[in-house]
């Protein structure tokens, strides 16, 4: 599923973020940037030792990354050239607070790649893996989070969300119909 904003196309696909050609991949990190399970392991599968050698380094520098930011390193073997790694909120409630971390580990993406001067970038579905998120809230705050993000205009001009399951891509489809205008005639 596709929709243009501007000049922002903001796509949904089924797929393995790994394999994705676009400027940036976005990690769902944990705040110790030390790769891990799910997706995050993946990339740094995927990547090889280089972008563990450069979270080590920003390790160093700034004791990782807290919850609801995000840093970037070089993509290593992968694809995209680089990774941005976003640390997403472990689901406690639901509240506020959960939704507001969300937000900002999205937000923080978009912004390294903007700042970066990137076209494109892709997403998987933060928080929704081991840290619990449920599938359908994190799509909303996602979607939502990315559509603001555009509204005003960008210079990204690809928006993807990589949604690894069936269900994570079924949901996050019909979380987009949802928050689109209808038109009326």
């Amino acid at each position: 599923m596709k929709v243009r904003i501007g000049k922002t196309t903001v796509e949904l696909v089924q797929g393995d973020i790994t394999r994705e050609e676009t400027d940036a991949i976005v990690n769902a990190a944990n705040s110790r940037l030390a790769g891990g399970g799910g997706v995050d392991g993946a990339i740094h599968r995927a990547g090889g030792p280089e972008i563990a050698r450069e979270c080590d380094k920003i390790r160093e520098d700034q004791g990782g990354c807290p919850t609801g930011h995000a840093v970037m390193t070089r993509g290593g073997l992968l694809k995209a050239r680089y990774v941005i790694h976003a640390v997403g909120p472990v689901f406690k409630d639901g509240g506020t607070q959960d939704a507001t971390l969300l937000a900002g580990a999205y937000q923080e993406s978009l912004r390294l790649a903007e700042a970066a001067k990137f076209k494109s970038v892709s997403f998987p579905a933060i928080s929704t893996g081991a840290y619990g998120y449920p599938i359908e809230k994190a799509a909303r705050v996602a979607l939502k989070t990315i559509l603001e993000y555009v509204k005003p205009g960008t210079g990204l001009e690809l928006i993807r969300l990589v949604l690894f399951e069936r269900e994570a891509f079924e949901h996050h489809v019909r979380v987009l119909a949802s928050l689109l205008p209808t038109k009326r005639y």
